[in-house]
């Protein structure tokens, strides 16, 4: 007898698979960072899972030793590149970047692993042991995994001064992946949901999940985080794509607030939780879309520089550069 897979088990994985990133153009300008306005690079590296925010296959950063450090960590399906134009936002402003890859099929615990080593690496490095992590979706969730303390291969933090920044990110777990962890459907399905959610999602499968105790048991975050600045989304009636009659052709609704909220994560005293009505892409932008609402949430809480006047209209020009 031919197994059928149920249909309610199709639109599970098809929502599973709509949480992608908008891919990034072949444009060898994305190779490149403009770095007139960041500070004299006084060491080069390679350390593995770190490289510039841009295409480069050249993965060695260049960075001053005695300057904080923003390591942008990307959502599923991403990569450095896509956040190329961000880094270029901070480069303006002085503000040196770094961006984190992984394989998003890995489980969230290896990559959040992965995620201490390189910054552990990094840190023997600096002098200045300032780092400020702005994770996207589920990079937030393996940013804040990063930072606790009840892990035996926990960061080396003594003396590290640490700022998390989540955006959009499921911390009560994925809605549309639940089945997957539903011991129901998988005897309605027979068997298959597992499998099969495997096989879309990865190794990461069943710690997407409401059950799962990557997300039921958070843990609590380091001494050294003084702030989680927590974005959290409101995507409903977005657009990601439109046609040439302004119709919307692919939404931007991807999580809700209910699965970006969590009380086991929200009540930690250094959490502060910002409710921003975006489209899950809209808020960190693509090549299409200027990230306005979040480039004034990271200046009004200091994670961005301020603007000086005299500057705007250089800023504003080049937005449109590198966005549009």
């Amino acid at each position: 007898m031919v197994r059928r897979v149920p249909f309610w088990l199709c639109l599970v994985l098809f929502a599973m698979l709509n949480a992608c990133a908008t891919p990034v153009p072949t444009d060898p300008e994305y190779a490149t960072i403009d770095m007139t306005n960041l500070p004299q690079p006084d060491f080069s590296v390679n350390i593995s899972g770190l490289s510039p925010c841009t295409s480069s296959v050249d993965t060695t950063i260049h960075l001053n030793s005695n300057e904080p450090v923003t390591v942008i960590v990307h959502g599923c399906f991403g990569s450095a590149a896509l956040y190329r134009s961000l880094a270029q936002v901070f480069a303006f402003h002085g503000q040196q970047t770094v961006c984190f890859n992984y394989n998003d099929r890995d489980s969230m615990t290896q990559s959040s692993a992965e995620l201490i080593t390189a910054l552990d690496t990094l840190s023997t490095k600096m002098s200045n042991n300032s780092f400020t992590l702005i994770g996207h979706s589920q990079g937030g969730l393996i940013s804040r995994k990063a930072l606790i303390k009840e892990r035996d291969d926990r960061l080396q933090a003594k003396n590290k001064k640490l700022t998390l920044v989540t955006i959009s990110s499921p911390f009560a777990g994925i809605a549309a992946a639940n089945h997957c962890g539903s011991t129901t459907a998988r005897w309605l399905s027979l068997g298959l949901v597992v499998p099969i959610c495997k096989l879309i999602s990865g190794d990461k499968w069943y710690e997407i999940t409401a059950p799962s105790p990557f997300i039921q048991q958070p843990g609590n975050m380091l001494d050294q985080v003084s702030s989680h600045l927590k974005i959290v989304t409101d995507e409903r009636g977005t657009c990601r794509k439109y046609d040439e009659q302004g119709y919307c052709l692919e939404d931007d609704f991807v999580f809700s607030v209910n699965e970006q909220k969590f009380e086991k994560v929200d009540n930690a005293a250094v959490v502060e939780n910002l409710e921003v009505a975006a489209g899950h892409a809209e808020i960190v932008g693509d090549y299409r879309v200027i990230p306005h609402k979040l480039i004034k949430l990271l200046q009004d809480k200091s994670i961005l520089k301020r603007t000086p006047p005299e500057r705007k209209a250089e800023l504003t020009l080049l937005l449109k550069k590198i966005y549009q």
